[in-house]
């Protein structure tokens, strides 16, 4: 039997983990030459790898917001108008419902008395943190416009111009008087 072991390379012994000469010499044919660490050296410690940017994600969320900007206003709103917006599929009585405030709000921002550039910076960093969260309906805080003179609302026909535009934007509606009236919406998000 040792006779036969032999020629196949098969180690002489009963060790099943012993390596046969034939392949020690393979491995070292396909590995090549090695050098061994010097007594009393380290490695280099693991170092963990940065966790990979969303940079196409972000790429978008820039092209989107650059739109924004270059998008008209929607039909001019006054200071006491009521703000609604639906896109299709949105059953009527999602709506009836989203009006009577009757959808939880899990989160709200408050953008009245921003720059227009700052508060659509922050809306849209708000509706991506909405969306990763899995929310379901916010509120936005626009303000009325009181203070805007001649000009009218500024950042509500702003708001609604850039929610209109938001694609996980089901649909919104002018908030009920105790959460801010016609200075707030309601804004039901599409699910993640």
């Amino acid at each position: 039997m040792s006779d036969r072991s032999h020629t196949t390379g098969k180690p002489s012994g009963t060790d099943p983990a012993a390596i046969s000469d034939d392949d020690s010499a393979l491995f070292r044919e396909a590995v090549g030459p090695v050098a061994r660490l010097a007594k009393g050296k380290r490695r280099a410690p693991w170092r963990r790898m940065p966790s990979p940017r969303p940079a196409i994600r972000e790429a978008d969320e820039q092209a989107v917001i650059g739109e924004l900007l270059d998008t008209p206003p929607p039909d001019d709103v006054e200071t006491g108008d009521d703000l609604f917006h639906r896109r299709e599929g949105v059953q009527l009585s999602v709506m009836r419902k989203l009006r009577r405030g009757q959808y939880r709000c899990q989160a709200e921002i408050d953008l009245h008395g921003m720059i227009v550039d700052v508060a659509r910076h922050c809306l849209a960093v708000f509706l991506r943190e909405a969306l990763d969260r899995d929310y379901r309906c916010v509120r936005v805080v626009h303000g009325k416009g009181l203070r805007s003179g001649n000009r009218g609302p500024v950042l509500k026909v702003k708001v609604a111009g850039w929610l209109r535009q938001r694609d996980e934007v089901l649909a919104y509606c002018s908030a009920r008087e105790n959460d801010g009236g016609t200075g707030a919406v309601y804004v039901l998000l599409r699910r993640g």
